[in-house]
């Protein structure tokens, strides 16, 4: 049964499958990523982990994976094949692509950043499915976005497109780690919402996830907390539907965990900053925690695709003297 590798590498753990054509896991698995190792290691337990799922499939299968595709954290150069930088991780400048290949013996290898990859996956598989133009946006420890266009996930042209959560919207605002002062994620990331519940109940170990709760019962600081994060998060989709314009605003990631506490809110605070702009759909993401997985295998199935056009048109090229 023809089949991919789908890799998606972590901060602390990987989660793997062998997926079909259509999206669909043959096999899933997961594993450490080994980094109080350090970076090396985690390299070393990404390569492993790759030629064990490729010596399943095999076993299993009767074949080979075709292709593999690995979603990372960080700054990622996706044509290049290198991971460029995660702190997560501690990984410079890692040629992952090609190692990689090496280690699978020459399959096509397709490596993409992990926001983008599950931009990928529920753009195709997931909530965004039969939508030309959506947002995906994930509010986790930090907050970024995939922009999807046509069936594809814009990178930009350094690999640094959809970084929403550092838009200003509160230029007075906490410090953030980027150097800016009052950015999105340091008022409605998950991390955000934690920090600012705890402080307001005084309990050190409160999360975002009982603020909801708190706010679902009509506790006033909750609702403060929850209603100033949801401002600040609705202050910057605004800006992002100004220059992107999309039909549809995916909304996933640890905080939107808390369903319509969190979205019926926040499409009333979108709506009410719109002037011209046209109002667009919020959906909840579909996928969960294995959107990127599942983006990192559509990425090798494409990967597969572009290399069978290339030597296609090598075929087709006639030489004459």
């Amino acid at each position: 049964m023809r089949h991919v590798i789908a890799l998606d590498v972590g901060g602390t753990g990987m989660k793997a499958a062998l997926m079909d054509r259509h999206g669909v896991p043959l096999h899933q698995a997961r594993r450490p990523t080994g980094r109080d190792r350090g970076p090396q290691s985690v390299v070393a337990s990404v390569l492993d982990f790759a030629a064990e799922l490729r010596a399943y499939g095999i076993r299993e299968f009767g074949e080979p994976a075709a292709a593999a595709g690995v979603a990372v954290p960080g700054v990622v150069d996706d044509a290049a094949g290198v991971a460029v930088y995660s702190a997560n991780l501690g990984w410079r400048d890692v040629p992952l692509r090609a190692a990689l290949a090496e280690r699978l013996s020459g399959a096509p290898v397709a490596l993409g950043h992990d926001l983008r990859c599950g931009g990928l996956a529920e753009g195709r598989l997931g909530a965004g499915r039969g939508r030309d133009r959506f947002l995906f946006v994930a509010l986790g420890t930090g907050i970024a976005a995939a922009i999807g266009l046509g069936g594809r996930i814009e990178a930009g042209a350094n690999g640094g497109a959809g970084e929403i959560g550092h838009i200003v919207v509160r230029p007075d605002g906490l410090p953030c780690p980027c150097g800016q002062r009052g950015c999105l994620e340091t008022l409605a990331s998950a991390a955000a919402v934690t920090r600012l519940w705890a402080a307001a109940c005084g309990d050190p170990a409160a999360t975002a996830a009982d603020c909801a709760q708190a706010v679902e019962r009509g506790d006033p600081a909750a609702v403060a907390v929850w209603t100033a994060a949801v401002d600040a998060l609705a202050d910057g989709l605004v800006t992002g539907l100004t220059l992107l314009d999309p039909g549809t605003v995916i909304v996933g990631g640890g905080l939107a965990e808390a369903g319509e506490t969190l979205l019926t809110p926040l499409r009333e605070a979108v709506a009410a900053r719109l002037t011209f702009q046209r109002e667009p759909e919020i959906v909840p993401a579909a996928l969960g925690d294995a959107a990127g997985c599942l983006g990192a295998g559509l990425l090798a199935w494409d990967r597969l695709d572009a290399v069978h056009d290339d030597l296609t048109v090598d075929d087709d090229v006639e030489v004459s003297g």
